[in-house]
């Protein structure tokens, strides 16, 4: 009869909705949920550990750095160099020309906008991984009046750019951000 549901004579039921159907949906379903659930313990052994996520950053408190002064900090155990530059050191970084430089970078392209006075970099030669003088005080800062690598003789100047030496690149400014006025976040 027109209008009437048509009846499916195997299992009963009207058309359009049939019980394997809903098996089908029901077996799949519980298949990925399973499927899920069994995935997820393996996917999160993976994640990194506690210890290692406090390891990715650091918070370091700049306020106590005078002008002129800078302090060496561990990222990644790695030592990093944060430097309070003084206006004349900031002066002599820009009136370099920067195409005559091994590894072209200006002072503002090495700093954050707003704080070119602050010089954020690993304290690593680009050379051979030795620690570089210069960010405590009274160590020998070299001829441009930046960081001096005894081992081998690099030289960087006052925005830790190589302009003498084996280095074949500039101190490496690592990913960092100002959280506060006071406090810079690396990593």
């Amino acid at each position: 009869m027109p209008g009437e549901p048509v009846v499916d004579a195997a299992d009963g039921h009207a058309d359009g909705v049939r019980r394997r159907d809903f098996i089908n949906i029901a077996a799949t379903s519980f298949a990925g949920v399973g499927a899920g659930v069994a995935v997820a313990p393996l996917l999160m052994q993976m994640a990194p550990s506690a210890d290692v996520q406090a390891l990715s950053t650091t918070e370091v408190d700049i306020s106590k750095i005078q002008p002129g002064q800078g302090i060496k900090a561990v990222w990644r155990k790695q030592p990093v160099f944060i430097r309070n530059l003084l206006p004349k050191e900031i002066a002599a970084a820009n009136a370099v020309d920067v195409a005559t430089l091994r590894d072209p970078q200006t002072l503002a392209e090495r700093t954050k906008p707003g704080k070119t006075n602050w010089l954020i970099t690993l304290g690593v030669c680009t050379h051979l991984g030795c620690v570089p003088l210069g960010i405590g005080e009274g160590e020998t800062r070299g001829e441009y009046g930046g960081y001096f690598c005894p081992c081998h003789g690099s030289v960087y100047d006052t925005a830790a750019r190589i302009r003498k030496g084996p280095a074949p690149k500039n101190l490496q400014v690592p990913e960092y951000k100002f959280t506060s006025a006071t406090v810079v976040q690396i990593g």
